[in-house]
């Protein structure tokens, strides 16, 4: 009897193992939405989506890219956060959402900056662009012109402020490349999109973003509405060394798109981890160089290496280094040799470049010599 029970004790215990073995997966949440991205800040893996490369009107979301012109020409040392912009009628008479300046009046750019960011002023906006560029229609020229840089290639600007037009639309996946690209290179200025209040002309104004009172692992970034785009969220939090950006657009109200971006983010935080692989300059294999002065070369990255997965999943990758059978020198430090293949459950998740991390020159005669029969038999 017990020898009959061995077979079905062991098929139980084999499909426990399976069970142990799944790793949950739910569905990201249904929020009203009529577009939305959720991708990690540091390897921009796409974690959640719905009609990612719909265009859509932007609204106020256009001030991210207005305010990324300004901090480019900012680095160049074109202008100063000092400098003091006159304020012009056009700027003084912007519709919409204001800071509030006055014509003629003379203000920092670093205050119109906060005004834009803090208060969403169109004002801001427009006295920024004609500081910058002149007029606010070449300074959107300026805008389309990073914005192809940058491979937001579904995105048109026709002004700096986000107010309708047929021919200014953006999607949800080039705004959170437009996000990624203000929290990787001025890193120095996102701080402000989480500053939660600014006053000027004696006038405070709060932030539009309420996650950034909700959740303290927000710190950025915009809001934007207008009845073309109803209601719509850029948001940026950071938790557990893991940065993650939500972009959500069309909802129906200020709490939609703040309970939605907030559903968003947990999702991303409770179900996917980012982790680093490799350090920049971190020896991950040696590969035999023929001819060379070294008879092996270091291999690795030269950028630090991350990947973003499903939580649980770490220790379950596979790494596979491949390398070509003959390398021979001179080998440059940064050169290509082979590539890394990062898999799961045997599905690729990613592959990178494998480099050299110094340079090996040719050689001696004798050693290329060598080398040479040597390779004859290879």
């Amino acid at each position: 009897m017990k020898a009959r029970l061995l077979p079905f004790i062991a098929l139980l215990v084999a499909a426990g193992a399976l069970a142990a073995d799944v790793r949950p997966l739910p569905a990201p949440p249904i929020i009203g939405a009529t577009s939305y991205l959720v991708i990690d800040a540091t390897t921009g893996h796409q974690i959640a989506s719905l009609e990612p490369d719909n265009p859509v009107a932007p609204a106020s979301l256009t001030k991210l890219m207005t305010a990324y012109v300004v901090f480019k020409t900012l680095a160049e040392g074109q202008i100063q956060l000092s400098d003091e912009v006159t304020v012009s009628e056009k700027a003084w008479r912007a519709e919409g959402s204001r800071m509030f300046i006055e014509v003629g009046k003379r203000v920092p750019v670093k205050d119109l900056l906060l005004g834009m960011i803090v208060q969403s002023g169109n004002d801001a906006s427009i006295a920024l662009a004609e500081y910058v560029a002149g007029s606010e229609s070449v300074f959107a020229e300026m805008m389309n012109q990073y914005a192809r840089a940058l491979g937001m290639l579904s995105t048109n600007f026709v002004n700096v402020t986000g107010l309708p037009s047929d021919d200014h639309y953006s999607t949800a996946r080039d705004l959170a490349t437009l996000a990624r690209a203000i929290i990787s290179e001025f890193p120095e200025y996102y701080k402000w999109y989480s500053v939660k209040e600014f006053t000027f002309n004696d006038i405070k104004q709060p932030n539009r973003n309420n996650l950034l009172w909700r959740d303290p692992n927000v710190d950025g970034m915009k809001t934007g509405h207008t009845d073309a785009a109803g209601y719509c969220l850029v948001s940026s939090a950071e938790r557990d060394n893991m940065r993650v950006i939500s972009v959500v657009l069309g909802t129906s109200s200020p709490k939609a798109r703040i309970d939605g971006s907030q559903a968003l983010l947990n999702y991303a935080f409770r179900f996917f981890e980012t982790r680093l692989l490799y350090k920049a300059g971190e020896e991950i294999t040696t590969a035999r160089v023929w001819k060379s002065a070294n008879e092996f070369s270091t291999i690795g990255v030269l950028d630090d290496l991350y990947i973003t997965l499903q939580r649980g999943t770490y220790d379950a990758l596979d790494s596979v280094h491949n390398l070509p059978a003959i390398i021979e020198a001179p080998v440059a430090q940064g050169q290509p040799l082979g590539d890394l293949t990062i898999s799961l459950d045997g599905s690729v998740l990613l592959q990178e470049p494998l480099r050299a991390l110094t340079d090996n020159p040719s050689g001696s005669f004798w050693q290329r010599t060598v080398d040479g029969i040597s390779l004859w038999f290879e």
